[in-house]
């Protein structure tokens, strides 16, 4: 079984930048080195889409909206994924979740980000 539970999150002006991590706890019979994870977000009134995504290898992949803005990295040593925003953008308000698997099938609570001025 995994445990995944964000942090990062929090008010930010437009342009500001915000760091979000994803610690994970896995028991026996996971590893994380061996998994694709991701950051997904959700905002009010709209579907949950993935933001960004990467592999076992470290291939990332990241949807149109925030290529060059936004980069995930992974720590497997320390069991954790990162999200680092830049020029954050009013839109980029929502609730970011980390995800585990391809297709995930395990979750985050999530973590609010929210750009405003």
């Amino acid at each position: 079984q995994v445990q995944l539970v964000e942090s990062g999150g929090g008010l930010v002006q437009p342009g500001g930048s915000l760091r979000l991590s994803c610690a994970a706890s896995v028991r026996s019979g996971s590893s994380f080195s061996f998994n694709t994870l991701g950051w997904y977000r959700q905002a009010p009134g709209k579907q949950r889409e993935r933001v960004a995504r990467i592999t076992r290898s470290s291939a990332t992949d990241y949807t149109d909206s925030v290529k060059g803005r936004f980069a995930i990295s992974r720590d497997n040593a320390k069991n954790t994924v990162y999200l680092q925003m830049n020029s954050l953008k009013p839109e980029d308000t929502a609730v970011y979740y980390c995800a585990w698997g391809n297709p995930p099938n395990y979750w985050g609570k999530g973590t609010l980000v929210t750009v405003s001025s």
